[in-house]
């Protein structure tokens, strides 16, 4: 009878352990389904967002395309006649409107000037031919012109060739943290630096502005300075480029971006 007893008892431990083991299995099993399905939403999430920022670049960019083939055909060509029709004036340097107008054409081929180097900014094409190191030297060179900013400009390492779309999206980001320079930091002096390292891109852009507070900023949804930030990070994190972002008020700003280098083969 005892030994019945144990071999009952024996039994049903047994099959508490089995049903300990069972439910504990089911549990884990479940967990990792979640935990996985959780992943997959969460890949699936970012992948859209991916997307959805790529289509939005994308027609950003025919935007700016079109836009400045717009202001070179139409405005262009107006500035072009309008410039014609001041050159082809009778007048001799003895009448009195001929400084007026010798003053008016200059500002006009200033006009004219300043609008071939929007256009050629704005122009996606120009960018993947001209390379990414020239485009930002050309930016720089026309607002130095301007006398708003004393411009340090400086390319260390060997230059190398990078993915076209990737070339677009820094200089695209660039823009955007000169536009941001430019309208609110009152700075004096900037220094943009390229770096070639062998496994990655490096820019350093410099200004000894007025600085902000960088996550209040970057979380803020009612300011332009804020919505500019946000493309910043979100263009950089399309193509898996870092972004590190040192400001505090009264301290200027100091903005550095990472891409790791893959070379383009020349043929």
């Amino acid at each position: 009878m005892n030994s019945e007893i144990y071999i009952v008892i024996v039994i049903g431990a047994i099959l508490a352990v089995l049903l300990v083991g069972f439910i504990v299995t089911i549990l884990f099993l479940y967990q990792r389904r979640q935990h996985r399905q959780e992943l997959e939403l969460t890949y699936m999430k970012e992948e859209y967002e991916r997307e959805a920022l790529k289509s939005q670049l994308e027609i950003q960019e025919e935007t700016f395309k079109n836009i400045g083939q717009e202001l070179h055909d139409n405005i262009g060509q107006m500035l072009s006649v309008v410039k014609l029709s001041l050159a082809v004036l009778p007048m001799d340097e003895k009448n009195e409107a001929w400084k007026p107008v010798q003053e008016a054409r200059q500002v006009l081929n200033k006009a004219m000037m300043d609008l071939a180097n929007l256009t050629k900014s704005l122009h996606t094409d120009r960018i993947t031919q001209i390379g990414l190191a020239e485009s930002i030297h050309f930016e720089l060179e026309s607002i130095n012109r301007t006398g708003l900013l004393d411009i340090e400009f400086s390319i260390n390492g060997i230059e190398q060739s990078l993915d076209e779309q990737k070339s677009i999206v820094l200089f695209r980001i660039f823009q955007e943290n000169l536009n941001n320079i430019l309208k609110h930091s009152k700075a004096k002096h900037v220094q943009v630096a390229l770096t070639y390292f062998d496994d990655k891109f490096a820019m350093k852009i410099t200004d000894d502005g007025v600085g902000f507070n960088v996550a209040e900023k970057k979380n803020s949804t009612s300011s332009a300075a804020g919505v500019g930030l946000k493309s910043i990070f979100n263009r950089a994190k399309l193509i898996g480029a870092g972004i590190d972002m040192k400001s505090e008020p009264g301290s200027g700003t100091i903005v550095n971006i990472e891409l790791p280098l893959t070379l383009v083969k020349s043929e």
